[in-house]
């Protein structure tokens, strides 16, 4: 990679990804879209740190999660925005699968499972502490190895698999109490 267009030619394939891990961060396409041109300006004007043979969708993430990290702490305080459409959308959504789910012969465990519908992943995965959020993203939604991640989000291993570990632990609670609240999973004696 001895010059900048092989560098953004390189760079450029990892775009697809590097918007859909945005996207998850960000939880809104327009911002997305600015977190990752953030990215691609930084990696642009920075490449000359990047070390050839080393990982560069790696770095790349780096660059993303740190930028995503710092934009983060200075809008923390804004309110979030909800579009009205997708709650109905949503609204419309479970009403027809209930009606699909009665109507056809399926299994129990099919029906829990589609229960289990993406925004419940996704609200469970949000209601996460946003570094346990991250370690889970990168690890179980982008499938970084724990060096890659603790390279990333420039931590120890150790603190990764702690992260990662409590994280997950905590989006399986999440998931479970949601399951317990709609009927799918019995409570357990608490």
């Amino acid at each position: 990679m001895a010059d900048r267009a092989s560098f953004a030619d390189q760079a450029m394939e990892y775009m697809p990804a590097l918007y859909s891990a945005a996207l998850r961060m960000t939880r809104n396409p327009s911002e997305a879209e600015d977190l990752v041109q953030e990215t691609y300006l930084k990696a642009y004007r920075g490449f000359g740190g990047f070390q050839e043979g080393t990982n560069l969708k790696a770095w790349l993430y780096k660059i993303l999660t740190n930028t995503y990290i710092n934009s983060y702490r200075s809008k923390r305080r804004r309110p979030e925005e909800s579009d009205i459409e997708d709650v109905e959308d949503l609204y419309l959504y479970r009403r027809l699968g209930a009606l699909e789910a009665a109507s056809a012969g399926r299994s129990a465990e099919e029906e829990v499972l589609d229960s289990f519908t993406d925004d419940v992943v996704k609200a469970a995965l949000e209601s996460l502490p946003e570094q346990f959020r991250m370690a889970v993203l990168l690890a179980d939604v982008e499938g970084f190895s724990y060096k890659e991640i603790a390279d990333i989000t420039d931590v120890p291993i150790g603190t990764v698999m702690s992260r990662l570990h409590r994280g997950r632990r905590a989006l399986q609670k999440a998931l479970v109490e949601f399951g317990t609240q709609r009927g799918l999973v019995e409570a357990s004696g608490r």
